[in-house]
């Protein structure tokens, strides 16, 4: 067992360094990383057949409680979480037809025309609608769009994109934060501990609200004098592109606002009609697929498969860690450090998590803690909903606080840089590190009122 615990943490490690310093695509790295642990660790250190079918988990997609289940999910944390990768999936396709019919481009030019161009309201108008998209579209797909018509805008009214985009990069990992659907490290949290969508809401949606008003603030704060200066030039607003030019298609543009609208009720509803988010993300692409018609395989081929093989080879890599008991080990260590104090493991998980999130993709680390805080609440008797809602506030607002620590940041930072306006490590950093500081120590704070 040794030697294959000692094999299982060298992987864990060299996978984390390779991400990390991105030479080589980090779907080959979690794949590449992924098949070494199931041939070496599993296949010869243990020489275990059941812990490489436990993590291939592929029996549990033919069960029926994978796609329905009346009380808590029985999708097992343990190897590749097959429901995330499905409704990830699923999403990804109506995220896709979505953006064919021209829907946010319409959002975005709509809200802007309802403001009157003008530079403050609009600065705050982009980071509410940055949140509440992220709620429950993949905060890539939103930062992708917002950043693209925020530079389209910027050159229309003469202002300074760079505050902007910032800030909606942080409001758009903030309002992910909200639901089970809106970050990739909620729905590994959901799904592996059987939260709902409502749960999520009434827990880490509250502590995104309330910090919500703090970021607000400060972001205003923090780029007035940039914002107010660059739009100091009167706008005729007759001049401004009318926002129905950007629906490609009419028919198209209805269909998809009524699929999102369907989802969202799904989504919002699943703990009492007991459809799982597996079966919602199936649902929702093969609908999406028809009502495309002969465009459909043009969706498909859009579809980021790197990054469902890059989840795929992570959670074999995990797998290895859970199979060899290192987690438990990682587990211990914690409530021996904590001596069973509630507010002390909470603080290392949201502090631990925020920081280690910052520098490497949340993602993983998420993962990676699951099974982690199960142990940990299983062993020291504490609950285990209080350790995941620190977890999933630490990985989701950890990640804002530099341009490498969540997907959405390198997007929002590349897509300025395209376009002739590189952000430096030290110009990101120097507002978003003050705001994930604020954000964490308000949830901190928030966690131990409502639940230590």
């Amino acid at each position: 067992m040794l030697v294959a615990q000692v094999l299982a943490v060298v992987i864990f490690i060299a996978m984390f360094v390779m991400i990390v310093i991105d030479k080589v695509e980090r779907q080959y790295v979690t794949i590449g990383c992924g098949l070494v642990t199931i041939i070496g660790v599993f296949g010869i250190a243990l020489r275990s057949l059941d812990a490489i079918l436990e993590t291939l988990n592929i029996r549990s997609i033919f069960t029926i409680g994978f796609w329905y289940e009346a009380g808590s999910a029985s999708e097992s944390s343990a190897g590749i979480n097959w429901a995330t990768i499905i409704f990830i999936a699923g999403m990804m396709v109506m995220v896709e037809g979505m953006a064919k019919a021209g829907f946010f481009r319409w959002l975005c030019m709509t809200l802007a025309r309802m403001v009157h161009y003008k530079p403050i309201p609009l600065f705050i108008a982009f980071m509410i609608m940055s949140s509440i998209l992220a709620m429950f579209i993949d905060s890539i797909t939103v930062i992708l769009f917002l950043a693209s018509v925020t530079i389209e805008l910027s050159k229309l009214l003469k202002f300074n994109p760079v505050p902007m985009i910032l800030s909606e990069i942080f409001c758009a990992n903030l309002g992910g934060s909200a639901t089970m659907c809106g970050d990739p490290p909620n729905i590994i949290i959901g799904t592996s501990m059987g939260y709902s969508f409502a749960d999520f809401v009434l827990n880490t949606g509250v502590m995104a609200l309330i910090s919500f008003v703090f970021v607000i603030i400060y972001f205003y704060f923090a780029f007035r004098k940039e914002i107010v200066a660059g739009g100091e030039q009167a706008v005729d607003v007759s001049s401004m592109p009318n926002p129905k030019e950007t629906i490609t298609n009419k028919k198209d543009f209805i269909i998809s606002c009524l699929i999102f609208a369907c989802a969202v009720v799904m989504l919002v509803t699943h703990a009492q009609t007991g459809l799982t988010v597996a079966f919602i993300g199936a649902v929702i692409a093969i609908v999406t697929l028809l009502a495309s018609g002969k465009h459909a395989l043009q969706i498909i081929k859009k579809v980021d498969y790197k990054t469902l093989l890059f989840f795929i080879g992570l959670f074999m890599v995990v797998g290895g860690l859970e199979q060899t008991g290192i987690l438990e080990i990682i587990a211990g260590y914690i409530g021996e450090v904590s001596q069973g104090n509630l507010r002390i493991m909470v603080a290392i998980i949201i502090w631990v998590s925020a920081v280690a999130s910052a520098f490497v993709d949340n993602i993983p680390f998420a993962a990676t803690m699951v099974p982690v805080i199960q142990r940990l609440a299983a062993t020291q008797g504490v609950d285990s909903a209080t350790l995941a809602w620190a977890l999933s506030m630490g990985t989701d607002i950890g990640g804002s606080a530099t341009p490498i620590g969540a997907s959405a940041n390198v997007v929002g930072t590349s897509v300025a840089a395209k376009n002739g306006h590189v952000i430096s490590w030290g110009e990101y950093c120097k507002t978003a590190i003050p705001a994930t500081v604020v954000v964490v120590a308000v949830s901190m704070v928030i966690i131990f009122l409502r639940y230590c």
